[in-house]
């Protein structure tokens, strides 16, 4: 008979663990190995639950409601800080960013772009990229890693705090959507930015809305329906041309799954109905895809599909190789879309000034060799060992 052991969750080493990004059945059993558990388990897992997710305390001795032992317990093993954020900008039309530093050393970035009637927060899935696509200044940084659960959902409480939207409240919010359109192809980082946007709708903590929040794939087609299954979340699909000619050479995700594959998936996506439309993404690039004859294949490409069309002017950064459309190719554009019967808005611009408009985004950071990491942690040994003699 096998007998199924877990393997501890605080670090074997005596460091602190970032209790952030766990979920109820984790703190659970950080408290069973502090000694912690016991017949008030429950109450005790509600109770981080709140001051973490719902409060957004970033330190434990903030806790009032937990007993001197638990908070004892706690401190000397465990920690809620946020990620180090290495710059804050903010863009002369409100948008701000952040440029965020796990303790690896790696950084992407968040942006909040504040509206009239809305507030939402692009975040990132991943270290730089697993696409390469062409108009993107992300897609020119490879993929150094994904990120976990914990770094979606921070990039959420770190916005919150700037924002000073704790303790959490549905009504409101300055930050009331989410897309996932930051850094990274977010299907390609499926459980973990599941679980994360799990932590996001729960009830009882951040408690955003599944309707609030939409994800963008560049067109995943295999992860498309398990994302609606799972998830129930909006969708915004990359789309960017209507010929697999012209998307081979933009996205060229499209050489492993073409257009055809993409819009049979939009068809089957779970819950698509008029009340809750697929949104595609569409960047224009001057004579390359924004042609009348363009728009009237995109017409005739996603006919049956409840869907809607996001026209991006495409935003500039140093070394693209591509301008952006004219305002009169853009204004006909949408026009042939809109009198097809499909809503066709033009995105503004938001943040171009500190780069944080749509496409333009990317860090320094750079996978590193396995040699390298694996010095820096025998480094970090001897000097952990070193401070303990010297105590």
């Amino acid at each position: 008979m096998t007998v199924d052991v877990q393997a501890p969750i605080l670090p074997a080493d005596g460091s602190k663990l970032n209790l952030i990004g766990l979920d109820r059945e984790a703190l659970g059993r950080v408290l069973d190995e502090l000694g912690q558990g016991g017949k008030p388990r429950r109450m005790r897992i509600q109770q981080l639950w709140h001051w973490m997710y719902s409060r957004g305390v970033t330190t434990i001795e903030d806790m009032t409601t937990l007993s001197k032992d638990l908070r004892a317990a706690l401190l000397e093993r465990a920690t809620v800080a946020r990620p180090e954020i290495t710059k804050s900008l903010l863009s002369v039309d409100g948008t701000r960013k952040w440029l965020v530093k796990w303790p690896d050393g790696q950084e992407v970035e968040s942006v909040f772009i504040p509206d009239d009637d809305r507030g939402t927060l692009c975040v990132s899935s991943q270290v730089g990229c697993t696409l390469t696509c062409r108009f993107c200044h992300t897609g020119t940084q490879t993929l150094v890693r994904n990120l976990g659960p914990a770094e979606i959902v921070q990039q959420v409480m770190i916005a919150r705090d700037a924002l000073g939207e704790w303790p959490s409240s549905p009504d409101g919010r300055l930050l009331s959507n989410i897309v996932m359109m930051g850094m990274g192809e977010p299907l390609y980082n499926f459980d973990n930015v599941a679980a994360g946007l799990k932590l996001v709708m729960d009830n009882e903590g951040i408690s955003l809305s599944r309707r609030r929040i939409t994800l963008s794939t560049a067109g995943v087609v295999p992860m498309m329906k398990r994302a609606g299954e799972e998830l129930g979340v909006n969708l915004a699909v990359s789309l960017h041309a209507v010929t697999d000619e012209i998307r081979d050479r933009i996205v060229p995700l499209n050489k492993k799954y073409p257009i055809n594959e993409l819009m049979q998936a939009c068809r089957d996506y779970p819950g698509l109905n008029n009340a809750r439309r697929i949104t595609f993404e569409y960047v224009m690039l001057r004579d390359v895809n924004d042609s009348p004859a363009d728009a009237r294949a995109l017409v005739k490409l996603i006919k049956g599909i409840p869907a809607k069309v996001n026209l991006i002017p495409f935003n500039p950064w140093p070394g693209a190789p591509f301008e952006r459309s004219t305002p009169e190719a853009i204004k006909t554009f949408s026009q042939i879309v809109f009198d097809a019967g499909y809503a066709s808005p033009v995105r503004t611009p938001r943040g171009e000034d500190i780069m944080a408009a749509c496409g333009q985004l990317k860090s320094d950071s750079v996978r590193q060799r396995k040699a390298d990491l694996l010095r820096r942690e025998v480094d970090a040994a001897f000097a952990a060992k070193d401070a303990a003699a010297v105590a």
